[in-house]
């Protein structure tokens, strides 16, 4: 009997497939195992690297005691493995991609096993650019091994895969396995631009989401994307800042609604309720990218997005200024007309190159003493009277005993409270009235 002939016995066994339905310690690892031998491109999952380590001792082991290791080392030189083509299929997928494997939710880590879906949940464009903009406001920062809370795994694939909803993240050479191509005159808020290198695939493959454009040239749009050293919102330009040629639109085919859904159910005005200070739905959303499409780009640093912001009212304001509507018709809150002129096309477009004429002054507010009168160690009447209607309009917990005409920190912390009900952020809510906040207070 020769040596191969003494090895054979050992080396062969019966195969027991786990029933599906069991729930038993043994059928349930090895069901995990199954998943774990099938190809990545198939919905198995990456093997870990001591996984792997292992198997690559233990085979070369059994190849060296066949005696056929040479042989072996030549059949895998004589299968390379193609090169994948932009946008290509997932089975022309190399080894390692520039995201790393195809991994289901939390990776290997340990939190808990989730096998991947093969298809997408249906989606909307709303929730597809809430979900983006969760990430840019937690700061979640790039890693290609590292998961989010939310097991998706932190690099420009795995943040588009959370934003569609998939149920794994994939990366930028199977992203178009879930998607159709598009052009970019179909470019809508929730779609992605996509840039495979198949020469170098480790060097510059990227995937953002589209979030609308920012000018009425279509040259410039608001990209959401997951790049180092974390979640970034920016104006950027088409497609990108390199490689611009070579970036492809896609749009996910489980979109909610059909390619044309919008975000929201209808086309209907939603009613006034649904816009101003304090409002956060998905109507705010769609309100800002038809004004993005219409020329209100300039007006946002961030967004659109579904919490209503002082930004949302400069850009509805230059709008209905834009048809030549002054006074009460001009407010920056969005009523049946202005609904209508965009939803359907109407009118004018904001002229980014032609300042708007300045709205007219609202009735009974009084008119604003300048920003010199409100700082520290600022005393007059005028402080007394922004305190006072601080009071009325429910923002005065701040104020132990007054207000008064001194300049506090309560009188600050109070229009601070005001100003970010307002929606505003950042510088625009500092504490300090300027005319905008004055003229708001007292309308």
């Amino acid at each position: 009997m020769t040596r191969t002939d003494q090895l054979t016995p050992l080396l062969q066994f019966d195969e027991v497939e786990p029933d599906d339905d069991c729930i038993c310690g043994g059928c349930s690892a090895r069901r995990r195992a199954r998943l774990h031998a099938a190809p990545v491109h198939e919905g198995g999952h990456a093997a870990s690297r001591s996984v792997r380590r292992r198997a690559a001792v233990l085979m070369a082991a059994v190849g060296t005691a066949l005696g056929g290791g040479a042989a072996g080392a030549a059949g895998a030189a004589a299968a390379p493995t193609p090169a994948p083509s932009p946008g290509g299929n997932s089975a022309t997928q190399p080894p390692r991609t520039p995201q790393g494997e195809v991994g289901d939710l939390y990776g290997d880590d340990g939190r808990g096993f989730v096998a991947p879906r093969a298809t997408a949940v249906p989606v909307t464009r709303a929730q597809i650019i809430q979900r983006a903009q969760s990430w840019v406001d937690q700061k979640v920062p790039y890693s290609m091994s590292s998961y989010w809370s939310d097991g998706y795994r932190q690099d420009c694939s795995g943040f588009v895969s959370m934003a569609w909803g998939l149920g794994s993240s994939q990366t930028t050479w199977t992203l178009p396995d879930f998607a159709d191509r598009i052009t970019k005159a179909d470019l809508q808020p929730g779609d992605i631009l996509l840039f495979n290198n198949p020469a170098s695939p480790q060097a510059g493959s990227h995937v953002a989401v589209f979030g609308g454009w920012t000018d009425s040239t279509r040259t410039r749009y608001l990209a959401y994307e997951q790049t180092s050293p974390g979640t970034t919102q920016r104006d950027t330009p088409y497609a990108y800042w390199s490689n611009s040629a070579s970036y492809v639109p896609y749009r996910s085919r489980e979109l909610s609604g059909g390619s044309s859904n919008d975000g929201s159910s209808s086309t209907a005005f939603p009613g006034a309720d649904t816009f101003g200070p304090g409002a956060n739905n998905a109507y705010v959303t769609k309100l800002g990218q038809m004004l993005v499409q219409r020329g209100g780009g300039r007006f946002y640093t961030e967004g659109p997005g579904p919490r209503w912001s002082e930004s949302d009212r400069k850009a509805t304001e230059a709008f209905q200024l834009a048809q030549g509507w002054r006074g009460a018709e001009a407010d920056g809150l969005p009523g049946k007309d202005t609904w209508d002129h965009l939803v359907n096309g109407k009118g004018r477009d904001i002229d980014g190159a032609t300042p708007l004429p300045p709205p007219a002054a609202t009735p009974g507010v009084p008119a604003f003493p300048g920003a010199d009168r409100f700082a520290p160690g600022a005393a007059d009447d005028f402080v007394r009277q922004l305190g006072e209607q601080l009071v009325r309009r429910g923002f005065g917990r701040f104020y132990t005993d007054g207000p008064g005409p001194r300049w506090s920190e309560s009188d600050r912390r109070n229009v601070q409270a005001f100003q970010e009900a307002m929606g505003w952020r950042g510088t625009e809510a500092d504490g300090y009235p300027g005319p905008d906040t004055w003229k708001r207070l007292f309308s």
